[in-house]
């Protein structure tokens, strides 16, 4: 049996390993991590004159790598239409993943991780569930401090003038509203504005992106992958020339459009082998912006553009120096129902391409003080099991279950991903639904499930099959309780699945 229950930290453990502190700490501690040192002097140099530049170059490579000096700021804006139905009443950025973490925990754990301190959220739709759990995770009230930084959610609000009275026309737009904080006392020391994605899973230091922008005296630099042929046409690409300075971009080209792109990657680090394999580079949507250069850029250059994918970025790099980053790691947009089904089982897979268990880099989110899962009788593989579950002899084959989920008797999960509960219901409140005709939370006995998402505290009854037999691509099914995406069943939070239903 493969059994893995997830285990989520709280920021609680960054600070007692030091990650998050007083203004004191050490480099370390705020994620700096100095590379080794390359210094020639002559032969005539003395003892204290080599002394001085190996001084000289330490503090060059801490100033480059000081996070005091960066700003986060982590778009959390989006409709998310294309996540529908889990968008439903929650941002994007807080759509559960990996049954016990938010989306927005990985940009936040990768910032702590990196010790950047200073971060803001922007939000607009249905944010009233990020909102809590920022709020909840990221508190300061519960004893853990980012020393002279903060978490701050900025939500779309309404001005006085006419530019003032709409909401976030896109990513630009969404920083250019508040840029006027950028000019705040507390932003004094900042440097570089680091802009992300509130819906990509992948793990990074900033700081190693951060310090390449620096060295390269770059005014904006991207974050790209290095792609394969079968997928590049799927992607925005970028072309660079023999510095890595971006010259030119190509949104999702094909045929003769899509071989134009092609680039040498191993002028970004990329081994020559892996390099013939990946000739293509394609952008994260993780942005490095001087900040001078940013408000420059959104206050008089570009004051009418809404995008910095599209617009600022491909405009501004025709005049300033855009660099490339090379992120050559697992990464995943999971901008749709398909991708975010197939990023939660993968987590299952063996080896998984990405995993929340990293002691040095662990993902954070907000503390439950959950019991652990009381499993009976079950036969559980390649699946993830979270804080809370009471499984009853069932069988879970390659699924993720959440937090506080019920397994009933004789069920049999297949490629599903349950993304739990907020609140347990009593055994005597189970008990009188049960008794008055009702369904509980969580799946009933003798039901079978595969190739679905089950989203919170939704109740599906007794001798239940969600199979999709029929191979329904999409459909639309609400007043039954269910969704259809991309042939993967949705069933919606606080629905009622009847028994004996078949999908």
């Amino acid at each position: 049996m493969d059994l893995r229950v997830a285990a989520p930290a709280s920021v609680a453990a960054a600070a007692r390993r030091g990650v998050l502190g007083g203004g004191c700490a050490s480099l370390r501690a705020f994620g700096g991590r100095r590379r080794s040192l390359s210094v020639r002097t002559s032969v005539a140099t003395t003892e204290s004159a080599a002394t001085a530049a190996v001084g000289a170059t330490e503090d060059e490579d801490v100033d480059t790598r000081n996070p005091r000096t960066v700003v986060a700021v982590i778009l959390g804006g989006g409709a998310g239409t294309r996540l529908f139905p889990l968008t439903k009443r929650r941002a994007k950025p807080a759509v559960p993943i990996g049954g016990a973490y938010r989306l927005i925990d990985v940009p936040m754990s990768n910032c702590i991780n990196s010790g950047i301190n200073k971060v803001y959220v922007l939000t607009q739709f249905n944010s009233a569930s990020l909102n809590r759990h920022l709020s909840r995770a990221y508190n300061f009230s519960n004893g853990v401090g980012f020393g002279d930084g903060f978490v701050e959610v900025l939500a779309a609000t309404q001005r006085p003038g006419l530019e003032g009275k709409r909401w976030f026309q896109g990513t630009a737009d969404a920083v250019r509203q508040f840029d006027w904080l950028f000019d705040d006392a507390k932003s004094k020391d900042i440097e570089d504005v680091l802009i992300l994605s509130g819906d990509h899973l992948y793990r990074m230091d900033y700081m190693d992106f951060v310090q390449s922008h620096r060295q390269r005296d770059a005014g904006i630099s991207i974050c790209c992958l290095p792609i394969d042929d079968s997928r590049a046409s799927d992607f925005g690409l970028m072309k660079i020339d023999d510095t890595g300075r971006v010259i030119s971009f190509s949104e999702k080209p094909k045929g003769a459009d899509l071989k134009a792109m092609q680039v040498d990657t191993t002028i970004l680090g990329l081994p020559k082998e892996e390099a013939e394999k990946k000739p293509y580079i394609a952008s994260m949507g993780v942005y490095l912006f001087k900040k001078e250069l940013l408000l420059n850029l959104l206050r008089w250059r570009f004051p009418t553009a809404n995008d910095f994918g599209s617009e600022i970025i491909p405009a501004a790099a025709k005049e300033i120096n855009v660099k490339a980053y090379l992120f050559n790691d697992y990464w995943e947009d999971i901008g749709t129902i398909k991708s975010f089904f197939e990023a939660n089982l993968a987590l299952a897979e063996q080896p998984p391409g990405f995993s929340f268990y990293d002691a040095s880099k662990p993902m954070y989110t907000s503390r439950r003080n959950l019991p652990p899962s009381m499993i009976s009788s079950s036969k559980i593989t390649d699946s993830i099991i979270s804080h809370g579950c009471f499984l009853d002899s069932c069988r879970v084959e390659h699924s993720v279950v959440g937090v506080r989920s019920r397994v009933g008797s004789n069920v049999h999960l297949k490629d599903t991903v349950m993304l739990g509960a907020d609140f347990y219901e009593t055994d005597g409140e189970r008990g009188d639904q049960l008794a008055e005709g009702k369904v509980p939370i969580g799946i009933g006995e003798n039901t079978s499930i595969q190739k679905c998402i089950i989203d919170k505290n939704a109740r599906i009854g007794k001798n239940v099959t969600i199979a999709n037999a029929e191979g329904v691509e999409e459909s639309d099914r609400t007043s039954e309780g269910f969704y259809i995406r991309s042939g993967i069943t949705v069933v919606l939070k606080n629905s009622v699945i009847a028994d004996g239903l078949v999908i």
